[in-house]
């Protein structure tokens, strides 16, 4: 398969999607979110591949967000629509595939970048590694799953903190909190997440696909979580807020919120 903005690798049982948007951070636009969604089908219907490794091109970052030129002039509706068809699309087909899905952060994971990377099945990071939802310093909040997925992982106390002041984590931080298994030296984390995956394909592959379902069945019940995430997302982008935010980051100034 050709994709405009990824390098897909494969060998023997490993699969590598390499998000390769250099110069925008590898940041997550419309058609991005397409194309991982293409090749991660793809990928699923192949026999040979048994496990997934998610990415971003060099060493500065995973995905450091969602692409705000993108939408900083939408509606209410069509933030809603953006929100549902993403989860749809990329964030829950990845939590939800049956094989399994690593991310590898090689670097800034930030936004929808962050919220991808918590969608894998776990996650490695470089030593070099940021993370953070910083959605609420544009006017917005995330959009994509990560307020219902990070207090799974880290707990509601810290997740709150963490979205709540727009703020960041280092990888040492992240491996603490639980957000990720492991931290390695940059050099080494693809080897280090091929080493993972190695291990895992001695496995079965039915085994493993049901284990994957079966551990996200106990989080099922958070379903309208979800749905009113994506209702309070697109419900910010009819404010002033919203719109001085989003202004503000593409300016390149500090936004200045009523009352702030």
């Amino acid at each position: 398969m050709q994709f405009e903005n990824l390098i897909l690798e494969q060998e023997d049982h490993l699969a590598t999607i390499i998000i390769n948007r250099p110069k925008k951070l590898n940041a997550l636009n419309r058609a991005t979110i397409q194309e991982l969604h293409d090749a991660l089908q793809h990928l699923e219907s192949d026999a040979d591949v048994q496990v997934i490794i998610i990415t971003g091109s060099g060493e500065k970052a995973f995905v450091a967000g969602a692409d705000i030129a993108e939408f900083a002039h939408f509606s209410v509706k069509q933030g809603s629509q953006l929100a549902s068809s993403g989860q749809k699309l990329l964030f829950d087909f990845v939590e939800n595939l049956s094989k399994p899905v690593i991310a590898a952060v090689n670097g800034f994971a930030l936004g929808g970048g962050l919220e991808l990377a918590l969608a894998c099945h776990f996650r490695v990071a470089s030593e070099n590694a940021h993370m953070g939802l910083p959605e609420v310093s544009l006017g917005v909040i995330p959009g994509y799953g990560g307020t219902q997925r990070l207090p799974r992982l880290i707990g509601k106390g810290r997740a709150m903190e963490l979205i709540m002041t727009a703020g960041m984590i280092n990888a040492a931080e992240a491996k603490e909190y639980g957000l990720v298994n492991h931290v390695v030296p940059q050099e080494e984390l693809l080897d280090f997440c091929e080493d993972i995956a190695n291990r895992i394909s001695n496995n079965s592959p039915v085994a493993i696909s049901y284990a994957i379902k079966a551990v996200n069945a106990g989080f099922m019940n958070n379903a309208q979580g979800f749905k009113a995430e994506i209702k309070a997302f697109g419900e910010c982008f009819g404010t002033d807020d919203f719109k001085e935010g989003t202004t503000a980051f593409l300016e390149k100034r500090k936004a200045k919120f009523p009352g702030a």
